[in-house]
């Protein structure tokens, strides 16, 4: 037999919503259903409120779904999101009005000593490539590390990391189903793309966006972390908004190349960090220079010293140069990090988690 969407939309029609008055799908609470080749995810939409009465829902629907004819495997995801803002005036507060929007219960995220967001403001740029390095050059050095691909709509973590193909898993803690992150060259990761099955788009509006953001922030269980690396979106959006509101990153690192076109997203995006009280720690050059794989002859393609002058402007430290060399790109397509060499384009890696760590 195979798998039927009138069928799954059937079986989810049978379970009832919290009220006891309407089903869960007359309740509005499907945001996605999606199936391919035997694996049936499901997107519960729901408020923070509800997040520990809802478990309940969600094993229910996970449950019946499993017996539904082609489907193999089964994953029901809630996703949480910001009540409606009261009618009736409220009293002025002096208090930062981006709040964080948290489940009840215990948190993924509880035992993280600092998160530090990674962002460039600007597609293009080799911020995921620097933030895949600088988590594994963090492991290198002793630290506990995560990293959290938040790139929704473009998650290349999974094939940076050599995690590509696999899928997430959930266990109970605390009274809580949380994800398990994987674990590769000493770094807990996880991303959208464990979520997820194929290779097409994720076309979701900005509120099933930041409903996966903060799923991944706060029902993973990351456990005890020095530092959790946030591999950001490029732009300055919804995802970047969301993020002020649901946490209080330590501070962000702003990723650009020397390029004149790529400065001016990246000074938006400290402008953007500015405005919701989120401290930049310092910039980094990526593809600061060319090294010709011939002749070991260096090329300025995209011009230098051009974030230098900007850090200096800015008052924050460059933290480091990462050169535009092919052998970062022959490992980052084998999902096999530079970083975890002893080589002199790994230290370039290096030199940048040491000059993080002394900020911190």
């Amino acid at each position: 037999m195979t798998y039927s969407e009138t069928a799954a939309l059937k079986a989810l029609a049978q379970i009832q919503d919290l009220d006891g008055k309407r089903d869960i799908v007359a309740a509005g609470r499907l945001g996605d259903l999606a199936y391919e080749d035997g694996y049936l995810r499901v997107i519960l939409q729901i408020r923070p409120t509800e997040a520990d009465k809802f478990e309940a829902v969600r094993k229910r629907a996970e449950a019946t779904l499993k017996s539904l004819d082609g489907v193999d495997r089964v994953t029901v995801m809630l996703t949480a999101h910001k009540a409606a803002p009261e009618v009736a005036p409220k009293p002025k507060r002096s208090a930062n009005p981006h709040q964080a929007r948290r489940p009840e219960g215990y948190q993924g995220d509880a035992l993280v000593d600092h998160v530090i967001a990674v962002s460039s403001a600007k597609g293009g740029v080799g911020k995921s490539t620097v933030a895949v390095n600088l988590a594994v050059a963090l492991a290198k050095q002793g630290k506990k590390i995560g990293l959290l691909d938040a790139d929704v709509h473009g998650p290349s973590v999974p094939m940076l990391m050599g995690l590509s193909g696999s899928r997430a898993v959930t266990t109970e803690k605390e009274g809580r189903r949380l994800i398990t992150p994987f674990e590769a060259y000493g770094v807990k990761t996880m991303s959208i793309g464990f979520l997820t099955d194929g290779d097409g788009p994720i076309v979701w509006r900005g509120p099933m966006v930041q409903g996966a953001i903060s799923r991944m922030l706060w029902d993973v269980d990351w456990g005890e972390l020095d530092m959790l690396i946030i591999d950001m979106p490029p732009g300055t959006g919804d995802p970047q908004l969301g993020l002020a509101q649901d946490i209080k990153p330590r501070g962000a690192l702003i990723v650009s190349t020397p390029q004149d076109l790529a400065l001016l997203d990246a000074l938006k995006g400290v402008a953007m960090f500015g405005k919701v009280d989120i401290p930049v720690l310092g910039l980094i050059e990526n593809m600061s220079v060319f090294i010709c794989p011939d002749c070991g002859g260096s090329h300025d393609i995209f011009g230098s010293g051009g974030v230098k002058d900007e850090a200096s402007k800015l008052g924050v430290p460059l933290l480091g140069q990462a050169p535009l060399h092919m052998e970062i790109r022959k490992r980052s397509d084998a999902g096999k990090p530079i970083a975890i060499d002893d080589t002199a384009e790994a230290n370039f890696f290096t030199t940048i988690a040491q000059n993080l760590m002394q900020l911190l």
